[in-house]
């Protein structure tokens, strides 16, 4: 059983507030569907109220924060390290810089199409009827040249 300390949310609509929670990753946290309520945090205020040492003794046992408890922990001092960016990474569209009209070649080094060879292309049947006599490759090519 894989244990999770999250944040679960409860209160008004557009007047949010959350619990912090120890649950079973695998299970949805609803209507008191967790194994122990370890405190709550309000946004809107900024305060929190966290049972700091039964956050340490279930972290110990195994359990570990999600990213935005474990950035809230830290901001509390009950646990030491890094804070991790729970923002998804943006991709903002770079404005491609307006490159100046390239010069249009000189007409000295255009080929004029006149001198251009043209290539003629011979189809040769793909199936001769059944009562049509069979007729050798080399006289179908000089009657599609013709």
């Amino acid at each position: 059983m894989a244990l999770v300390i999250r944040l679960t949310r409860v209160g008004k609509k557009k007047d949010g507030s959350f619990r912090v929670v120890v649950v079973d990753s695998k299970r949805k946290v609803q209507a008191g569907n967790y194994l122990e309520m370890v405190g709550s945090y309000d946004p809107r205020s900024n305060s929190s109220d966290l049972k700091a040492e039964r956050i340490k003794h279930w972290i110990s046992m195994g359990a570990k924060p999600s990213d935005t408890l474990h950035n809230l922990l830290i901001s509390k001092n009950i646990i030491e390290g890094k804070k991790i960016n729970v923002l998804p990474k943006k991709v903002l569209a770079k404005p491609e810089p307006v490159a100046e009209a390239a010069p249009e070649p000189v007409a000295a080094e255009a080929v004029p199409e006149a001198e251009t060879p043209a290539v003629e292309i011979v189809e040769t049947p793909a199936e001769a009827p059944a009562d049509a006599p069979a007729e050798d490759n080399a006289v179908v090519a000089e009657k599609a040249a013709e």
